[in-house]
């Protein structure tokens, strides 16, 4: 019977006694061997060089002073090549038949205490070594005869280590005991269970010693993620009984007290307000810890855009009921100029200009403008946004000036907005008043003004972004308006998108990001009016591109007029199904995964006119540093041509 306590073994005396007899005996061969000038025999032999038996020398002139060949089935193979002692002693040129003998028999029990590790505590271990054939030497023999190898007379020897490992130990039982606050807690059953029911060595499963420090070190961070963040490990052992091949594990935590969050202490600001920090972070004064949470706190700060470096973290050493939380930042540039050069394949070539201007004097407002210019669009813009207010609210003042060209007509057009905006985690809603006017280089020019009050509001529930594998977003965006100019009408237009991710049959590989989905995704607009309105083509639609219906060009699917020009119209319908399937390498999910799609779109001016563009083909994604690269090559069916399709990101 073996003892394991806090993960090291603590064995019967008489495997201690023996234990000590090996070192005693290596210790031994190591001061009885020969002095050699220094830098002699220091290079211990790789484990790639050791797993192949009978290979050439390391050397020419210096040849390994034997060869270790290990019979034993993978993966057991592998973790004796790699941490056997024995393989430091390969490169000794002098060693001589006695001191490999003695070495080997320290060997025999450094194999079985690393096959201990891997849950084989009864294996049996034999070594055998093959004595090299001896070649004729040059000089005469020496009159006293010497069993040191010498590359000039011998090969180096064959050392063979067999193992059968039989049966491993598995874990029969487990009990998890939890003391401190969380004892006295009413919810301390299911914290207990939580622990219990996400153990890493289920009963059944083979003991292993990183197995078992593994799962001891996942349900110390399970209890200190949430409430307890002193949590800490008080007892742990694993009873092994290798005659009936059983592991019995028990694990006892002390949670330490429960902690609630007290004030946010702000530490770095110079231009801004320690309060924008707390207004960032929105850190309720007293809620319950979560690691979670302080994450979350310390990620909404990092991505205001205000900071270039945010650090959170929980003081431990005062009243647990109201620990202060700390926050360390460094303020980034109150001014910032980015030059950029990209191209896409929706509208080639791209030169932009963004500069942030993150204080306006009087206001504390940030101001942003943009300049980008590609093959089809020139932009120029600008947006004010105040800081947040308590309820993490803001003011939102843009204008932008736009030139359109390629599949329409040219179009010059002018968007002032105002409005109030809150972003969450999982919500975004916007309140904003909107004016718009558009003047349309066609034969003859045509020019429409509207204003009209929008509100819009989006949910993201993904598992992983910017790298989701399940879960949906969903936005709508509704707007009554009017138009302006002669003839005033009222209209009313709205919009909905889904997306959503389907995993399928993820019990079926040896981890959820193995496992195929189903990428499925919906859009719809409709613009509710006179026929005889015309609105700006702002307020209309326009659909095709690399991320709405592959296989046709940027907003090529719009309404066919008379003389084959095209407009936007005033009802939008695209669909898409896509199936994802990572490419596994090695028994792992690499970065990389292939898909097969079908896009389909629509754009009229009555629904009953809506007749589908379908695009189909195949594609390939990388999960890069800046989020998905995707690269797809699509048929558009309406077209008859082959477009291929870069994007990168994931935005909803």
């Amino acid at each position: 019977m073996f003892w394991f306590r806090r993960g090291r073994p603590a064995f019967k005396p008489a495997f201690l006694m023996g234990m000590a007899c090996s070192v005693l005996v290596l210790l031994l061969a190591t001061l009885g061997r020969p002095a050699r000038a220094e830098g002699e025999g220091q290079s211990p032999a790789t484990s790639k060089a050791a797993s192949t038996p009978a290979t050439a020398p390391a050397s020419a002139a210096a040849p390994p002073a034997f060869h270790l060949e290990v019979h034993a089935p993978e993966p057991l193979r592998d973790t004796l090549l790699r941490h056997l002692e024995l393989q430091q002693y390969r490169g000794l040129q002098d060693l001589d038949r006695d001191e490999l003998d003695r070495l080997l028999v320290s060997a025999q029990d450094n194999a079985r205490n690393l096959l201990a590790t891997q849950g084989y505590f009864a294996a049996e271990v034999s070594i055998s070594v093959k004595e090299p054939a001896a070649t004729p030497a040059s000089d005469p023999p020496s009159p006293e005869p010497s069993t040191a190898l010498s590359t000039a007379q011998h090969a180096p020897w064959e050392v063979l280590i067999e193992v059968t490992p039989g049966e491993p130990v598995r874990v029969s039982a487990f009990q998890l005991h939890l003391s401190g606050d969380v004892a006295h807690n009413p919810e301390l059953e299911a914290v207990q269970r939580s622990l219990t029911e996400t153990w890493g060595l289920r009963p059944g499963s083979i003991f292993t010693q990183a197995g078992w420090d593994s799962a001891k070190t996942e349900a110390l961070r399970r209890l200190t993620a949430t409430r307890y963040p002193t949590g800490h490990l008080v007892d742990s052992q694993a009873r092994i009984d290798p005659d009936t091949q059983q592991a019995e594990l028990s694990l006892t935590l002390d949670s330490g007290p429960d902690f609630r969050f007290g004030q946010v202490l702000v530490e770095g600001t110079q231009h801004h307000s320690a309060e924008l920090v707390r207004r960032l972070a929105q850190i309720p004064t007293g809620s319950t810890y979560t690691q979670a949470d302080l994450l979350k706190a310390q990620q909404r700060v990092a991505d205001s855009g205000y900071f270039d470096s945010v650090f959170m973290s929980l003081d431990t050493g005062g009243d647990p009921q109201a620990a202060p939380v700390r926050v360390q930042v460094r303020e980034a540039k109150l001014h910032k100029l980015v030059l950029g050069v990209g191209a896409s394949t929706d509208s080639g070539g791209r030169l932009s200009a963004e500069f942030t201007e993150r204080k306006l004097p009087w206001l504390d407002w940030k101001a942003l403008s943009k300049l980008s210019l590609d093959r089809d669009t020139k932009t120029l813009s600008s947006e004010l946004t105040s800081q947040p207010d308590k309820d993490n609210w803001r003011w939102v003042t843009s204008g932008q000036v736009q030139r359109q060209t390629g599949s329409t007509a040219p179009v010059n057009s002018l968007t002032l907005r105002t409005g109030r905006a809150k972003t969450d985690e999982h919500y975004d809603r916007n309140f904003y008043l909107q004016y718009d006017h558009t003047l349309t280089q066609s034969s003859p020019a045509e020019s429409a003004s509207s204003v009209s009050a929008n509100y819009a509001w989006t949910q993201r529930n993904f598992n992983n972004i910017p790298f989701p594998t399940r879960g949906y977003g969903l936005a709508v965006e509704v707007g009554p308006g009017l138009t302006l100019g002669s003839q005033r009408s009222p209209f009313l237009r709205s919009r909905a998108r889904v997306l959503g991710f389907i995993p399928f049959n993820e019990s079926a590989y040896p981890s959820a990001a193995q496992a195929p989905r189903l990428a499925w995704r919906a859009e719809g607009g409709a613009v509710g009016a006179r026929s005889s309105v015309v609105l700006p083509s702002t307020q209309l639609f326009l659909t095709g591109g690399d991320t709405t219906v592959r296989g046709y060009g940027y907003r090529e699917i719009g309404v066919v007029q008379a003389d084959g020009s095209l407009e936007p119209g005033r009802y939008l319908a695209v669909g898409s199904l896509e199936w994802q399937k990572p490419i596994v390498r090695n028994g792992r999910a690499s970065e990389f995964e292939s898909t097969v799609f079908i896009d389909a779109g629509a754009v009229a001016d009555q629904a009953s006119k809506l007749r589908a563009k379908v695009g189909v083909g195949v594609g390939a994604r990388w999960r890069s540093p800046v989020g998905p690269l995707e690269v797809d090559l699509a048929w558009g069916a309406a077209t008859r041509r082959l477009r291929l399709h870069l994007a990168v990101g994931f935005t909803f």
